[in-house]
């Protein structure tokens, strides 16, 4: 590509680059391997809608691929520039534009941070409830894109639940709304919902409003060990299935502790963990107690609730979980971040699918995740230089992909699909439907220049 004046004139000189530096930064994302990266051949960082609609008119003018990109956290290639082109960075439309609490509403840019949003609403009493865990590091930007969810997805949804309106750049640089200020509407197609979870295939989102909640006004945390993965696990969907009003559920493996452990420098049993945490306004002893005899079921070896000044403390090894991975062993790195959802009455089931496809193929597996809505994170971990055991992680990778999607459930719960889970889309959704999906995509992009590379199956 050797025409940038397009790109000068719609957002400036200095708003552009083609340094190596820029280049490199903007190549990959955490769950891209370096051998994977693509490097763009230019980057430029808009800081309007203005300039994001001048910058996508002139690359469909000329036929250049724009690739969205914002902080980088994506597992799956999501903002990976397939095809080179532009990479087009958010991250300087970072303002909060508007907090109107007696709407429960927020109005912000792309690229603020999600822990910057929580932390608005909190001057007002508010909360922004489905951050993710990497919500102090991701934009809200990324997040629409995924249709992102975290720890309090079990009580709270996930992003898609809390967005009511977008603004967003077609790729021929129109710029239209989608959604209202309304939390609910029955006028005409559901563009916003068609706009969330796309990952800059159809639109490049401008402008979000999002819902607020209520700070709960007690919150308290705790952690459960058992002595086996499947009580554990039996027990996390017995929680759910009884209606216990848990705001977090999370599930640690055995391995996973072990992992965590090291890595924290605690000496807690290597043996699987739930950690839990209740939001209420009022009673939440008793849901606390309900909780605790759901679990009793399972005979867990402890059970301890910690006081506010502890929780953080007692849920650190959750929260270390990805770095103690990659810092696990140097001869040892993660294969694919694997991210499936089920039914939660098949939690137990995915669970012990994984690991059996671990103890087959003599693997080193980490499992954890949000589980109180099905959601499994699973890391394999394998010895880039040993062939044979990078065959053994691939083939036990997509085994337990196939398994949940057998299970009624899905190839990704939060990631995305981008590069990594491309090849699973038809045999989640039928070929029939990836080729709606498909003539969706030509109508609102026919010359395919938003994304390239993402979310289809290639041709």
């Amino acid at each position: 590509m050797t025409d940038l004046d397009f790109l000068r004139d719609a957002v400036g000189a200095d708003r552009v680059s083609t340094d190596e530096y820029a280049r490199d930064e903007h190549a990959g994302d955490w769950g891209t391997h370096p051998e994977d990266e693509v490097r763009p051949d230019a980057v430029v960082w808009p800081t309007s809608t203005e300039e994001v609609s001048a910058v996508l008119a002139g690359a469909h003018e000329r036929g250049i691929p724009v690739t969205p990109y914002a902080a980088g956290t994506g597992l799956e290639g999501n903002a990976v520039p397939a095809h080179e082109g532009i990479s087009m960075d958010t991250t300087r439309m970072d303002a909060i534009l508007d907090v109107r609490p007696d709407d429960l509403q927020v109005d912000v840019e792309p690229g603020v941070l999600g822990s910057a949003v929580d932390e608005a609403a909190a001057e007002h009493g508010l909360t922004f409830p489905p951050l993710p865990s990497s919500g102090d590091i991701s934009t809200v930007g990324g997040m629409i894109a995924t249709d992102a969810s975290g720890m309090q997805a079990v009580k709270y949804g996930v992003v898609a639940d809390w967005v009511l309106e977008l603004e967003a750049v077609l790729a021929d640089g129109t710029v239209v709304t989608a959604g209202s200020e309304a939390v609910k509407s029955s006028a005409g197609y559901n563009l916003k919902d068609l706009l969330v979870g796309s990952e800059g295939t159809l639109a490049v989102v401008t402008r979000a409003t999002l819902k607020l909640a209520g700070r709960p006004q007690q919150v308290r945390g705790g952690r459960a060990v058992f002595e086996t993965f499947d009580d554990a696990a039996g027990a996390i969907a017995d929680a759910v299935q009884s209606g216990v009003d848990v705001a977090k559920i999370e599930l640690l493996g055995g391995f996973a502790a072990e992992v965590a452990n090291e890595y924290v420098g605690t000496d807690l049993p290597d043996a699987p963990m739930v950690f839990v945490e209740f939001h209420a306004d009022h009673g939440i002893d008793e849901e606390i107690e309900f909780c605790r005899t759901v679990f009793a079921d399972y005979d867990p070896v402890s059970f301890e609730i910690a006081a506010d000044e502890e929780m953080a403390e007692l849920w650190e090894l959750r929260r270390e979980m990805a770095y103690a991975l990659d810092e696990y062993r140097a001869d040892l790195r993660p294969l694919h971040p694997g991210d499936v959802t089920v039914p939660i009455g098949s939690f137990p089931e995915i669970v012990r699918a994984a690991r059996a496809e671990a103890d087959e193929r003599d693997l080193p597996m980490a499992c954890y995740g949000h589980a109180g809505d099905g959601n499994l994170h699973y890391e394999i971990l394998v010895d880039p230089d040993d062939e044979a055991m990078v065959e053994r992680g691939e083939a036990a990778y997509e085994a337990v992909v196939e398994a949940a999607i057998d299970l009624g459930g899905t190839a990704t719960g939060e990631h995305g699909v981008g590069l990594g889970k491309r090849q699973f889309m038809e045999r989640e959704h039928g070929a029939e439907s990836v080729a709606a999906m498909r003539s969706i995509k030509e109508a609102l992009d026919p010359d395919g220049i938003l994304n390239p590379g993402k979310v289809f199956p290639e041709e």
